[in-house]
């Protein structure tokens, strides 16, 4: 996957934990931290709005859909 150069602005605390991090060997350099943290907080956030999202459904609505095709009497339903 191609990469683009960008130019950011860090807290130097921030930045001295990056370099902890690069120094300890858990990642090659600054912009491989950055990567990790930027995706794995971008995951983070995608779930979450997956789940917001998800909460506006209607479950009437979605239970309805999720019964067009099994058989409407409850006697026919396998046993668990």
């Amino acid at each position: 996957m191609s990469k683009a150069k960008i130019a950011i602005t860090l807290r130097k605390d921030l930045l001295e934990e990056i370099d902890r991090l690069v120094e300890e060997g858990m990642f090659m350099n600054r912009s491989q931290t950055i990567e990790a943290a930027v995706e794995a907080k971008l995951a983070q956030l995608l779930k979450t709005r997956l789940f917001q999202e998800s909460r506006k459904l209607d479950p009437a609505e979605e239970k309805e859909l999720a019964e067009e095709s099994l058989p409407m009497d409850e006697t026919e339903w396998p046993k668990y």
